[in-house]
């Protein structure tokens, strides 16, 4: 049994942890709004290139398609980019991230598929490069960066375009945690090349005019697919930013909670204690005064 001195620096203890949980929960609610409007800014934007890309590949067919669009005709190499954080303490957010994109690397190496890695957070590195180190590409760091932006996404694109010009890539996937609200982020795959077409992609308004393209849909294409390329990336990385805040906040929210209840306790259990060494004490100087 536990002292009243041993009690009572475990009472402090824990209310230390409660105010440092109690910060961070504030620290990231403070960033989450911010980083929940560049997530849902970039959106419309990432959706406006889809569908620019969808009018415009709808007239590219055959050996005409760009490869970035038609791809290279096989499926054997993939090269996946898994997007976490570079810090913890925000629950089962790159716990879940990681986990997505494991359960895609087994099954494609169980298929007999060439699978190379790109880290983008230290917890990616981490959770990934003890099962799959001879094949992790490179690892970026978000740590450096205090605002996402495009130096942030391009340096990824130019490497997933030197991957994919090198022949070592034909299948490119980008795993990351999309943003639905402050309890509810999902792991998410997003195939950057060949690109997708979407299908549900609001077509271009044109008003009723036709338009002749100049140069070639093909040429055009052959420009704006390497820069959607960067969009996505950095679309996705926002989103994973609100997703970081966002489970953080509630993870630390919890924490706090539970920091609360066990403080509870504890003071329950030390009060009971006390009551009983006091009573012990009573009982004992009566006695003795009797005694006399």
């Amino acid at each position: 049994m536990a002292s009243l001195k041993e009690m009572r620096n475990r009472i402090g203890s824990v209310k230390s942890t409660q105010k440092i949980t109690k910060a961070l929960n504030m620290v990231a609610a403070a960033k989450l709004k911010r980083a929940q409007d560049q997530a849902e800014s970039a959106r419309p934007y990432a959706q406006k290139m889809a569908s620019v890309i969808a009018n415009l590949a709808a007239g590219v067919s055959g050996d005409d398609a760009p490869k970035l669009l038609a791809g290279t005709g096989s499926e054997q190499k993939h090269l996946i980019i898994v997007a976490t954080g570079d810090k913890g303490l925000a629950g089962g957010f790159n716990t879940n991230v990681i986990r997505a994109a494991r359960e895609r690397i087994n099954t494609l190496i169980k298929g007999g598929k060439d699978v190379r890695i790109i880290a983008v957070g230290k917890k990616s590195r981490d959770g990934l490069a003890r099962l799959y180190g001879e094949r992790m590409v490179h690892t970026f760091e978000m740590g450096g960066h205090k605002v996402i932006g495009l130096p942030v996404a391009e340096p990824i694109a130019d490497l997933v375009a030197e991957e994919f010009e090198a022949g070592r890539a034909d299948v490119v996937t980008l795993f990351y945690s999309r943003f639905q609200s402050v309890i509810s982020q999902v792991p998410t795959p997003k195939k950057l090349i060949p690109a997708e077409v979407a299908e549900d992609a609001p077509p271009v308004n044109l008003n009723g005019a036709v338009y002749e393209y100049e140069p070639s849909e093909e040429e055009i294409l052959e420009t704006l697919l390497p820069r959607n390329i960067t969009t996505q990336i950095l679309a996705a990385l926002y989103e994973n930013q609100a997703s970081f805040f966002g489970a953080q906040m509630g993870a630390m929210d919890n924490a706090t909670r539970n920091a609360g209840d066990l403080i509870n306790s504890l003071t329950l259990q030390y009060n009971r204690k006390r009551q009983a060494q006091i009573t012990t004490e009573l009982i004992e100087i009566i006695a003795g005064a009797e005694a006399l």
